[in-house]
């Protein structure tokens, strides 16, 4: 016998070499253990599947104390195993799915071992029986781990414990298991919190496919909880079908009501829909492979094979009518029937004040009813087959609410585009002229269950979808349509690869008596737009719009933005109001602009930003906790949880709308929110690429070497993480001036600051010596100049004048008498009011119309403008 520390849990029996050591020597899964029995004096046997292990305590006592606990715990297992469904005969299995497994070199081992990346963990095995069979030497969490090339074949796994430094038999290999390594990192420093909650329904602790446990991927929009293998094969059946998301990385798309949809639903609900006729010959299980599963979820979902049909299947009309009744009660899964049985989710209701069923949904209170058609409304299900066609002149044409793809030849010649049932018809089925042509979308692929789609829509108010098998093609009939249409004085736009392109009427600037004809093109996130007499305007940059609402009267929009460039910065912004003149096409230029304008993803250039490239929740959060909370402990104490959260949700759906005011928001939650933005970051603020440099830079002795350092990552970094870097260690810069007063000097902050923008677990001190540096060489390392730090100290001197006189209980801090002139600047129309600092230019405007008792009518515009010592507004 070798004296060993022994640990165990839940899922493991370890053990190692001393109770010092993290990685264990060898590792046995409670779920393989079958039976645990005492073999004599002090001794016991734990018999797995496979193989039998002795172990000797220290007296009788501790062993029959092991034999009960072990006993209980695989006992525990044992109940808590999932029953199999008609979907899955397979064994349970003990050893982990593996995202990739294979033989490497490990320093220290003279024969190469098993390894394996799962999920959120890599496991070692002395050979792939042992994988087999789940008896394994040891298993690294990842959320610790950093992965390094070291040369060609090599690779180091480096943890605060150990270094694993691994060879690969190629160079090749070697880069795919760093990416699958990189890949579970990710994967471990993910949120876990709405997995949590969502498996807290027992039937989405397993895939509503295969029966793996523990699923940590979803489709919204059909409602069910699957595992990352299924995932894969769903997002080859394309969005039009299925929508997949992580329920550990997309953390915005996991909002309160679509998790309390996902705890109502549940896999059960949505299987005895989709999965009523499943032939255990066809079923799928956990170790079922690739071609297996792609075969059975096109099955499943895209051919409805297996559904529970519902009994008015056919007959459009009453489907309709059925699916308008369903939404305005809490039956969720008659709602789901009647959807995915061909009901239309933009059917008319006949209801003028609610013409959809979403209206109807939201008219009777049934969140979780809108939340389910919200994520269904461009999905396409089952009115008949869709067609490919195999040449680049061939393409799909059908109406949208048809929702059915028929084989069409088309062509387009002489200002007429025509479809015909085959290429030997001489009679087209029917035709577009392009004059009447209004508007074209440019898909993303496989939005309607084929490879590349694109809309055109007409003066008529229809729409036509058109689809192909190449992207390239459907670029190529794009461009052709476009030019036909497009008027010569906007041809430029069509060097643009936009992804809607119409005419629509607007007003703009001070011209805003008559609304004129424009050309707009919509690419990623800019607005471009040509005027009827070809002069291109500055293109409108949507993440950086001040305002975006919607006007009265249904059909006009109207944008509120500053887009001067960057190279004419005295340029003043404008306001500019959209009109549409038809509603299908118009809404869907509303949509798109307003999807647009929000923020699109989690790294730092998808967030709406100021015109200085910052965060526009970063700039909200900056300017509140500078005016209202940079008391004792700012940033050390926390906020709570629940309002963090759901702050942070309104701030990255839309920080344009959020006005952070004093008494509504505490400052703790605001500070809060500001941390978990930076620490939840995608890619960091000092992104993967760069971080490490950072880290590295704070080992040089030489201050001024240093400086000269961070400089140069600073330029490295991209433009809106320099800016956003910058605008936060100001800010910094500033709490610590505060320090008497609020105790948070520069290595304080630098403490709470280090693990948040590095994303770490705070044991490495680097991140913190990072921020410190920064803030303490702040004026070097950002080449602040004397103007700008004149200005930051009289900012500072006000703030505290003002503290002083609040607590003073002088005045109310940040009060001002402003004059204000009704329409005209004449002593009979001057107004004088105190103005708080949180007063917005509607609550100005309100108030001098209310003191003036002016009533204000249906289509009465108010404006506010602030006017300069110049009499500049």
């Amino acid at each position: 016998y070798q004296k060993r520390w022994v640990k165990l849990d839940a899922d493991y029996l370890r053990y190692f070499d001393s109770e010092k050591d993290t990685y264990s020597k060898r590792l046995i899964p409670v779920s393989s253990i079958s039976r645990v029995s005492s073999v004599g004096d002090q001794k016991f046997e734990v018999v797995t599947n496979n193989r039998n292990f002795v172990f000797r305590a220290e007296n009788d006592a501790d062993r029959n104390e092991w034999i009960w606990t072990l006993q209980q715990i695989a006992e525990e297992r044992k109940s808590k195993a999932p029953e199999r469904t008609s979907m899955s005969s397979a064994t349970d299995s003990t050893t982990e799915p593996a995202d990739k497994s294979g033989f490497l070199e490990l320093r220290g081992f003279k024969h190469k071992l098993f390894v394996v990346v799962a999920g959120d963990k890599v496991f070692l095995y002395k050979n792939a029986e042992d994988y087999r069979l789940g008896i394994g030497i040891t298993y690294i969490e990842m959320n610790v781990g950093n992965v390094k090339e070291v040369d060609r074949r090599g690779f180091d796994l480096t943890t605060p414990y150990r270094i694993f430094s691994f060879s690969a038999d190629s160079e090749q290999e070697k880069e795919e298991w760093v990416e699958a390594m990189q890949q579970s990192i990710t994967e471990a420093l993910s949120n876990s919190e709405v997995a949590k909650r969502i498996w807290a329904v027992e039937s989405n602790r397993f895939c509503a496919d295969c029966g793996s446990p523990k699923p940590d991927w979803a489709s919204i929009n059909l409602c069910v909880v699957i595992c990352k293998r299924c995932a894969g094969e769903h997002r080859g059946l394309g969005p039009g079908i299925t929508k997949v998301r992580s329920l550990k990385m997309d953390r915005k798309v996991w909002t309160e009501t679509l998790i309390e949809l996902f705890q109502r639903f549940g896999n059960m609900m949505a299987n005895e829909f989709w999965a009523a006729n499943v032939p255990p010959s066809e079923a799928i299980s956990p170790t079922s492979g690739s071609q297996e599963r792609r075969r059975f979820l096109i099955a499943k979902y895209r051919e409805g094979k297996y559904r529970h049909y519902h009994p008015l299947f056919g007959n459009q009309e009453e489907l309709d009518r059925a699916l308008c009744a369903a939404v305005t009660t809490s039956d969720l899964a008659e709602t789901q029937a009647l959807l995915f049985c061909g009901a239309s989710v933009t059917c008319d209701t006949g209801d003028p004040q609610c013409p959809t069923p979403l209206a109807l949904a939201e008219r009777s209170g049934q969140r979780l009813q809108m939340e389910f058609l919200l994520h269904n409304k461009t999905s396409g299900w089952f009115g008949g087959c869709c067609w490919v066609g195999q040449s680049s002149g061939r393409l799909l044409s059908a109406l949208l609410c048809c929702a059915e793809f028929s084989r069409r030849w088309c062509t387009l010649q002489d200002g007429v585009l025509s479809y015909y049932e085959n290429d030997r018809n001489t009679v087209p089925n029917g035709e577009i002229r392009v004059e009447e042509i209004v508007c074209l979308v440019n898909n993303p692929l496989h939005a309607h269950g084929i490879e590349s789609t694109f809309e055109v829509y007409t003066e008529a108010d229809r729409l036509y979808l058109f689809g192909l098998e190449s992207p390239d093609s459907a670029r190529e009939w794009l461009k052709s349509i476009a030019k036909s249409f497009v008027h010569p004085s906007a041809e430029e736009l069509l060097a643009l690869d936009f992804e809607r392109l119409g005419r629509l009427h607007y007003k703009g600037g001070l011209t805003l008596e008559r609304a004129q004809e424009g050309w707009f093109a919509l690419v990623g996130s800019t607005l471009h737009v040509c005027s009827e007499d070809g002069r291109r305007q500055e293109p409108l940059q949507l993440r950086k719009l001040q305002e975006l609402c919607d006007l009265p009267g249904g059909r006009r929009h109207g944008v509120w933005g500053n887009t001067q460039p960057p190279a004419e910065p005295s340029r003043a912004g404008r306001t500019l109001y959209i009109q549409g003149e038809r509603k299908l096409d118009f809404l869907g230029w509303v949509h798109a602009i307003q999807k647009a304008a929000g923020s699109s993803g989690d790294t730092l250039s998808e967030q709406q930003l100021t015109e200085s490239d910052v965060p526009l929740l970063v700039d909200r959060c900056i300017d509140y906790i500078t005016q209202c909370g940079t008391g004792q402990g700012i940033y050390r104490k926390s906020g709570q949880n629940s309002k963090t959260t759901s702050l942070l949700e309104v701030l990255q759906r839309d920080a344009r709308r959020v006005r952070l005011k004093e008494g509504e928001h505490q400052v703790d939650d605001v500070a809060n929110t500001l941390k978990r933005f930076f620490r939840d970051l995608g890619d960091g603020l000092f992104t993967r690429r760069w971080a490490p440099d950072w880290l590295w830079a704070t080992a040089l002795e030489d201050e001024e070497a240093k400086v000269v350092k961070y400089r140069q990552l600073l330029a490295a970094l991209p433009p809106v993480n320099r800016a956003t870097l910058k605008a936060l260690i100001n800010h910094l810069f500033r709490i610590q001036c505060f320090s008497g007063e609020n105790q948070m000097n520069t290595h304080n902050l630098a403490i709470v600051f280090g693990p948040t923008l590095f994303q770490t677990d705070g044991k490495d001190y680097k991140a913190g010596r990072v921020v410190e540096d920064l803030i303490g060489h702040y004026v070097e390392i950002f080449n602040v100049n004397d103007q700008e730090m004149k200005k930051q100290q009289d900012e500072i001197t006000a703030i505290m004048k003002m503290r002083e006189a609040s607590s003073s209980g002088t005045q109310q801090a940040g009060d001002f008498i402003c004059t204000v002139y009704l329409e005209e600047k004449k002593t009979e129309t001057e107004q004088h009011v105190k103005i708080p600092a949180t007063m917005t230019a509607e609550e100005l405007t309100f108030e001098i119309l209310d003191r003036r008792k002016i009533v204000i009518k249906e289509k009465d515009y108010w404006s506010c403008f602030e006017v300069n010592e110049r009499e500049e507004a």
